[in-house]
């Protein structure tokens, strides 16, 4: 996987984050570097970690089905790309101001869900899943901090275009490996 491949899929796993921290940014009347900081830390930490997990998870049975592997890396990114196009056509969720433990855990946790099965797909890939899984982490870190900013002075206009546009990414590059691995697509 190239690092533009790496890096477009960080962006579409860090696009639930970062509609939460946008979320999260319109809960904040004074936005302080901690705020910034926080939801990176959370989102960009659960997002590497949660792949690494999925990978060594994956690992154990990768070997037994590597013939059907570029079918199950398709239909995960497919499923969870689809699913964050649905959630972009959604309702609006409720807006937490809170930045504690129990909050921030259980948002890191949310959002970083695909980023599990992604990991199994890393497996399959045989992707180096430390250099992945600090892009991911980065990307994301990066991105929440954008987010919150844009939250405090934007509002929820733009959570939905974030979740679509994470989404498209998502199956666009299930797509590509699919049609790589038969041969369709060569690069």
């Amino acid at each position: 996987m190239s690092f533009l491949e790496l890096f477009l899929l960080a962006i579409g796993l860090s696009m639930d984050a970062f509609a939460v921290s946008i979320c999260k940014g319109l809960s904040v009347k004074e936005l302080k570097l901690k705020h910034a900081l926080i939801v990176g830390i959370y989102f960009g930490g659960f997002q590497g970690l949660m792949p690494t997990i999925g990978y060594f998870a994956g690992s154990w049975f990768a070997d037994m089905i590597s013939a059907y592997d570029h079918w199950i890396v398709f239909i995960l990114l497919a499923l969870i790309g689809g699913n964050m196009i649905k959630e972009s056509f959604g309702e609006e969720e409720e807006v937490n101001d809170s930045f504690g433990f129990k909050t921030m855990l259980l948002l890191a946790i949310a959002t970083s869900i695909d980023a599990l099965a992604v990991g199994v797909s890393f497996a399959f890939l045989q992707v180096n899943i430390v250099y992945a899984a600090s892009v991911i982490a980065i990307t994301t870190f990066v991105c929440s901090a954008i987010g919150i900013k844009i939250g405090n002075i934007f509002g929820s206009k733009y959570k939905s275009k974030a979740e679509l546009t994470g989404g498209v990414i998502l199956i666009l590059i299930g797509t590509k490996i699919l049609l790589e691995h038969l041969g369709i697509l060569v690069l």
